[in-house]
């Protein structure tokens, strides 16, 4: 994915394929990546560790999912019955589904087994290749609920082989047992919530969720803009069923703006014309039976689009970023370049992690390999073929 642009359309004869490869790797970096005979030479003359892999197998930087929701607990099977039966998601969120559903469920399940279920989940996407996952707490909502969310996504992160990425999601709606105004709950987030985060160290990013069920916009700028003094790195759950998240996002200067299924015109070119990473979340339009985000136009309009699962118990719980990704490229006609890259770099972008996503000399050597003979096989199977092997950090994990 080398030299590939950080925004706007990508044609596939510009993805950098190197045959007969090999890729030289110092403790958890790649350090170097060219011709096999070239390297396998420096390899004997430094006497390095030499592994000799089948001819017909293709190699990409490590999957990154950079928008889930794994840590919760119990299910939303309800929630989605009644959708078929043509409720709406305001009218199952009125009648005690949605959100609050499992926010009473996660609250209820002890911190070990939460732990475990949240690891499962993490190790399911490792083996499906995606070595760094972002994982939201806000199935919590409270301070107390929300400190154990994070700490619960902190002792996960150590039993995975992949990277967690910790987000507090506290601002996904007001919670039902709050007694006060939106922006009430809002600024006690601000004022018990958030010290304790920054003692602890438990993230460094923030998210809100705007919309006719979460927070208006002006109660989201008064909350990102409280985040942003405190150094956090933020996104906005935006667009999803009403605009305005996206205007925000790019206001206050978030990192990614998350959903985007009802963005139009004027969304697509505040997006374009940022650094704001769009992410769109296929999984949950496959969840909930509505259109995609409208990926082709934000690229063509020159946005820098990644793409991620959205993995939760309500409206996106398939959870498998392969087989969304190559559904969503079918859909809104992207190119197998432009779908890697929102995998890849471009979704490493969105968590401001420059050192992934990308093969290269310095990167992190996190690689996923496929028992094929031609990158353009993977999506073409649209997400049925899984990774035979797996980098983390240099550290190979075998899947046959």
């Amino acid at each position: 994915m080398e030299g590939l642009p950080f925004k706007g359309p990508v044609p596939d004869v510009r993805m950098p394929v190197l045959e007969n490869a090999g890729i030289l790797i110092h403790h958890d970096k790649i350090q170097q990546i060219g011709r096999y005979g070239d390297l396998l030479t420096i390899a004997k003359e430094n006497q390095f560790r030499i592994v000799h892999e089948p001819d017909d197998l293709v190699v990409l930087p490590g999957l990154i999912d950079c928008h889930t929701h794994v840590c919760f607990a119990g299910t939303r099977s309800d929630d989605f019955a009644a959708r078929l039966s043509g409720k709406s998601y305001a009218e199952i969120a009125a009648a005690g589904g949605g959100i609050w559903n499992t926010v009473t469920q996660t609250r209820a399940l002890d911190n070990q087994r939460l732990a475990d279920q949240t690891v499962q989940r993490v190790n399911k996407h490792f083996r499906d290749g995606i070595t760094t996952v972002e994982v939201k707490s806000g199935y919590g909502l409270s301070t107390m609920e929300e400190l154990r969310l994070l700490q619960i996504i902190r002792q996960a992160g150590q039993s995975c082989e992949s990277d967690l990425v910790s987000t507090c999601l506290a601002a996904h709606i007001k919670p039902k047992d709050f007694n006060g105004s939106s922006g009430e709950y809002l600024r006690t987030i601000i004022e018990e919530l958030v010290p304790v985060i920054l003692e602890k160290d438990l993230t460094k990013r923030m998210d809100i969720y705007i919309d006719e069920t979460g927070f208006s916009f002006d109660d989201g700028k008064f909350f990102l803009q409280n985040i942003k003094q405190s150094g956090f790195d933020f996104t906005v759950h935006a667009d999803q069923f009403m605009r305005g998240g996206s205007k925000l996002a790019v206001e206050m200067g978030a990192m990614s703006a998350d959903h985007l299924e009802a963005s139009t015109e004027n969304e697509i070119d505040l997006l374009a014309q940022s650094n704001v990473t769009a992410v769109c979340l296929p999984g949950a339009s496959l969840g909930m039976g509505l259109p995609f985000a409208p990926v082709r136009k934000l690229l063509n309009a020159g946005a820098c689009v990644a793409i991620a699962s959205d993995w939760n118990p309500g409206t996106a719980p398939m959870g498998d970023l392969l087989l969304q990704a190559s559904v969503l490229c079918t859909y809104e006609h992207l190119t197998m370049a432009e779908t890697f890259a929102g995998i890849t770099y471009r979704a490493a972008s969105a968590l401001n992690m420059p050192d992934r996503g990308i093969l290269k000399a310095g990167f992190l050597a996190d690689m996923i390999a496929f028992p094929v003979p031609d990158y353009k096989e993977i999506i073409y199977h649209q997400g049925t073929l899984k990774p035979s092997q797996i980098w983390k950090k240099g550290k190979q994990t075998t899947y046959a």
